[in-house]
């Protein structure tokens, strides 16, 4: 069963949007903005979470703030019977940031594993990159990477109306 968003809900999300407060006990201060108090800011967004309304909590750092100019999204062809197990397994590598697996759209889109990578040079994304390749072995028929040359804007959950 699906929960409308209550007026404590839709302001949990619009002060969310920017990102949680930078303070000690975020949940607290959200609380004071929102007039309830941390366990029900906790319940509520556990609530959203598994409802599907909110996708995910977490930190969205500015990659190039923290000196990782050269990032790369890169798309592998893996075998359909291997992307549970080698995609949880690709997901966990500590310098991975995003992975996800998505459909191919043959014949022109082969790839149904995506890997984001960040570093502060060329050199180190293709060693990051060599070390998917190693991981996924015979199970890869093929890869590309998608250079990223510009950040783009992040933003939070957005309510219309």
């Amino acid at each position: 069963m699906t929960h409308r968003l209550d007026s404590i809900d839709r302001a949990i999300v619009k002060e969310t949007a920017p990102g949680l407060p930078l303070v000690a006990e975020p949940y607290t201060a959200l609380a004071e903005k929102v007039g309830t108090d941390s366990a029900d800011i906790m319940r509520r967004m556990e609530r959203m979470l598994a409802e599907g309304i909110i996708r995910r909590i977490g930190a969205v750092p500015n990659h190039y703030a923290l000196g990782l100019s050269h990032n790369a999204m890169t798309v592998w062809d893996v075998a359909d019977e291997e992307i549970a197990r080698l995609g949880a397994e690709i997901g966990a590598l500590e310098f991975v940031t995003h992975c996800y697996h998505r459909p191919r759209h043959l014949p022109l889109w082969p790839y149904n594993l995506f890997a984001m990578v960040h570093g502060r040079s060329q050199g180190e994304i293709d060693t990051k990159i060599d070390a998917i390749a190693g991981r996924l072995g015979a199970a890869c028929h093929g890869h590309d990477v998608l250079v990223s040359t510009r950040i783009l804007k992040k933003t939070g959950l957005r309510l219309a109306g």
